[in-house]
């Protein structure tokens, strides 16, 4: 064999290798390459979806199998308009995976069933109470990861619809934070559709201080799943401002509905009727009203705790009609459907705001409102527990 003809053959193998190896890569890149990422349009950074299945007397550490803390069956609602993925014959699964300092319970890959609708798939989790969690979803042809998505912070936990007038937003004086270092007390921010860490400003309720970080600073330690707060409440407003048909009824119906399942509505209001001069049987028939009508656009019912919030001292002096409206939440505290939410009107003297200050809660008053709230949730919360 000459030299020439060596050196040809040489060449021609060269040639041949380097073919195989780029049609290898080709194929390797095809069926073995990064999966296609979707944007998860459900669960948000940083949501609670409200967990069941929570029993208070085996939620010890020691219970038998583990704390009965409960769990969610977390909607997942993925976007599919910008990946090209082939997802034809498609298995989709999910994990769960605890993130720094959490509680809970991670979930390995399981498979999960959902369904397609244009460039929308939709599923439903099962996630243990806990958080914060990482939830990741991904779909498999074979061996083949065709696509990929994941959320974080997630959690499953108890959730609150707030609703009344000013002493529930923040037309208190101190500005109050959540003290978690993970952040695991957070509210919906109902116009921008996002949830975040439930510091003071809350969103969309002034930007004035709370009394629901302090709520959810003493409530969390306890029940050890991440909290969240929806708060529509309006400074100024009647129950007739609330009752079916009005602005806000449509927007408390709203935001339910985006909430999903949450734990109670907790109902902070009252001076606004005694500035109307309301009877009693007033505010007794538009409460129900306005808490049947929610009912049925929600399509469950869940308890509305009420606090007796009548007092205004910087604005009225009307001891007859205060007592008109603190009767009357007597009376529905009595009713199915309603349960008691605390007495804030015992908080007075240096509870309150003076003239030189935004005339409500004084940042002690809002201190110890939220302590009061706290022992209302934790009273619901254990309200159906086995002796």
């Amino acid at each position: 064999m000459t030299t020439l003809y060596k050196l040809r053959h040489l060449r021609r193998v060269v040639l041949l290798v380097s073919v195989c190896c780029a049609t290898w890569t080709v194929a390797r890149c095809a069926h073995g390459g990064a999966p296609a990422e979707a944007p998860l349009l459900r669960p948000l950074p940083f949501q609670v979806a409200q967990r069941e299945g929570y029993d208070p007397p085996q939620a010890h550490a020691h219970a038998p199998g583990g704390p009965a803390r409960g769990f969610a069956l977390v909607p997942i609602e993925l976007d599919l308009s910008k990946t090209s993925a082939d997802l034809a014959a498609a298995v989709f699964s999910y994990r769960v995976v605890l993130l720094a300092d959490a509680t809970g319970k991670e979930v390995d890959w399981t498979p999960l069933a959902g369904q397609q609708q244009d460039n929308r798939w939709t599923a439903q989790a099962r996630v243990p109470a806990g958080g914060w969690y990482r939830l990741e979803l991904r779909a498999r042809r074979g061996n083949d990861e065709l696509l990929h998505a994941q959320v974080e912070p997630l959690g499953v936990g108890e959730v609150f619809v707030i609703a009344g007038q000013s002493y529930a937003v923040g037309a208190n004086d101190e500005i109050t934070k959540v003290e978690d270092p993970s952040g695991r007390v957070v509210a919906y921010d109902v116009v921008q559709k996002k949830w975040q860490v439930a510091h003071d400003p809350q969103p969309n309720a002034g930007d004035g201080g709370t009394i629901w970080p302090t709520c959810g600073n003493l409530l969390l330690p306890l029940v050890q799943v991440p909290i969240g707060f929806v708060n529509v409440a309006a400074g100024g407003t009647s129950t007739r401002q609330w009752l079916p048909g009005e602005k806000l009824s449509d927007q408390l119906a709203a935001a339910g509905r985006t909430t999903g399942r949450f734990r109670a509505v907790l109902w902070q209001q009252g001076e606004s009727d005694v500035i109307e001069h309301r009877s009693t049987d007033y505010y007794v028939e538009n409460m129900q009203r306005i808490r049947a009508a929610l009912a049925k656009e929600w399509g469950f019912e869940p308890p509305w705790l009420l606090a007796k919030s009548t007092l205004h001292p910087t604005v009225y002096n009307d001891p007859d009609g205060e007592g008109r409206i603190r009767v009357a939440i007597d009376r529905l505290w009595a009713m199915p459907g309603f349960r008691p939410g605390p007495d804030t009107d015992i908080l007075d003297g240096e509870n309150r705001g003076g003239l030189g200050t935004r005339r409500h809660f004084s940042g002690l008053g809002q201190r110890h409102a939220g302590l009061m709230w706290f022992a209302a949730i934790w009273q619901e919360l254990n309200r159906d527990a086995a002796p």
